[in-house]
This record gives structure tokens, C-alpha cells and sequence, in this order.
């Protein structure tokens, strides 16, 4: 059985995670009152090297953009971590002989780095990253990609797990997956057809997955 992930907000904690970095970065540059704001504000649902360069100029800092991109990576990558039971839960889909896949937007050299820091980029077969894969879920490519990076197809069935109500759960449904939501304490979006299941966090959503397939 196939079990598609996202990563952001579903397996690792980004939001902690970028606010301990721009609060460090804020310190370290001795950056006025609602420079942390701003910095994720900008970033808070994705970083490219793009957005440095923009960044550069609204804190008003002398830094290459390169340079403060590669410093973003490194630290984020230092301050990310899995939520609890995460590699617990996916270490026990993987004994139960499940196939296992990452599912993300971003850009590549940080989504690497976030997955090599948490020691999860072992535990999967396949990891489709939007930037190096060319098509952005809730694309259908998406997730034919990732599927066939973790050796097998969208016709073999399986499920797309993650927070995103139109990326994950409207995107994962039209690739022909069942969808099982990480609601993260959040009420289910008017409007949108309901996900085949909800966990509060990612290891409930992983439980009732590994119940129904049982």
C-alpha cells in the first residue's frame, strides 16, 4: 500500500520551526521591533531564494540575498523538528510493508535539508519536491511523480496525508488517493468535500490509516 506525506505542518513543526530562526535572526542583526513579523510574514508558507532579495531591502540589510539564503537553510534546517511520534508512526508503516513517499511544494535545497536534519529522508522511498519535479500540487503530476519515485503508481491506489484542505486533500482525491487530514486544530473548510479521515496530528491520522488498511 502506498502512503503519501506532506511535509510542512504535517510530519515537522515549520511554523515553530520559522519562528525560533527569525527570532535568532532578528537578535543576531540587532533588527528593529516587527522585523520577526515581517520575516514570517514573508515566509510562512514558503521560502525561495527569491524572497531574500526582497528581504534584503525591506530590513534594510547590506547581506548578499545568496548569502541569507543559505544562512535561512542552515538554520532552519537546525531548528525544525518532527512533532511527536512522527518517525514512530512512519517506522511502523514501513514494518506493516507499507510504501512510503514525501509530497511537497518548496524549493529543493531546503526541503533536503529539513528532511536530512529530522533523519527522515531514510525512512521514505521516494521524495517529490515541487521545485525539482516541475509541477506544484495539487497537481495530478504531483503526485504521479511522487508515486513513481517510490517505484510504484497512481493506479495501485493508497493514501495522501497531510494539513493542506485543496493541496493534499483536493489534490491527493483527483490523483485517485484516499485522504486523511492533519487538522492541526482546525475546523474542516466550508465548501470542500470532506476527507475520508481526520487526525488531530499526523500519528493520529497514521494510526487510523494503519487500522483501515488492517
Amino acid at each position: 500500500m502506498l502512503a503519501l506525506f506532506d511535509l510542512d505542518n504535517t510530519l515537522i513543526d515549520r511554523r515553530e520551526g520559522l519562528a525560533d530562526w527569525a527570532r535568532g535572526f532578528v537578535r543576531s542583526r540587532h533588527l528593529p521591533a516587527g522585523a520577526e513579523s515581517a520575516i514570517c510574514e514573508r515566509l510562512r508558507e514558503r521560502a525561495y531564494p527569491a524572497d531574500f532579495v526582497h528581504l534584503r531591502v525591506a530590513l534594510g540589510l547590506n547581506d548578499d540575498p545568496g548569502d541569507l539564503w543559505r544562512e535561512y537553510v542552515e538554520g532552519i534546517a537546525r531548528s525544525v523538528r518532527c512533532f511527536p511520534g512522527v518517525q514512530e508512526g512512519i517506522e511502523a508503516l514501513r514494518d506493516a510493508g507499507w510504501t512510503l513517499g514525501i509530497a511537497t511544494n518548496g524549493a529543493g535545497e531546503i526541503q533536503r535539508a529539513k528532511l536530512s536534519a529530522t533523519g527522515l529522508a531514510s525512512l521514505f522511498n521516494g521524495i517529490a519536491i515541487s521545485e525539482e519535479i516541475g509541477v506544484r500540487k495539487p497537481a495530478y503530476e504531483h503526485f504521479e511523480a511522487a508515486a513513481e519515485l517510490c517505484g510504484t503508481g497512481l493506479h495501485t491506489g493508497g493514501w495522501m496525508v497531510g494539513d493542506g484542505p485543496e493541496t493534499d486533500m483536493g489534490g491527493g482525491r483527483a490523483a485517485g488517493l484516499r485522504t486523511a487530514w492533519v487538522s492541526n486544530g482546525r475546523r474542516w473548510t466550508n465548501g470542500l468535500r470532506e476527507p475520508d479521515v481526520v487526525g488531530r496530528g499526523v500519528t493520529e491520522a497514521i494510526e487510523v490509516i494503519l487500522s483501515a488498511a488492517g
